[in-house]
């Protein structure tokens, strides 16, 4: 038990003797912000072109099958995923 004792009081002096000197990063911090976002767009857009993907599938099967209802689902998910895909550019031209 006085082992440890020692061994951790030892630890815990010599870490408060030599304390290391950290700098801080000198750049924007909205940068990271910025980059996150970018983050967030580019990964909304790769599942809106997905979506985009998935609604030209259901059009093409439903006219192969003459199906009226998948036809207007595909077309929904289409444009659904047009929205998506470009929301980005939809929002920066509304602000």
């Amino acid at each position: 038990m006085k082992r440890k004792y020692l061994f951790w009081s030892s630890c815990i002096v010599y870490s408060l003797m030599f304390p290391m000197v950290v700098f801080a990063e000198t750049t924007d911090p909205l940068a990271t912000i910025n980059n996150l976002s970018t983050f967030v767009f580019a990964a909304i857009k790769a599942i809106g072109v997905i979506i985009l993907g998935w609604g030209v599938v259901q059009i093409g099967l439903s006219l192969q099958s003459h199906d009226a209802s998948q036809r207007s689902n595909g077309f929904l998910t289409f444009f659904g995923g047009l929205v998506i895909a470009f929301a980005k550019e939809i929002l920066d031209l509304i602000l």
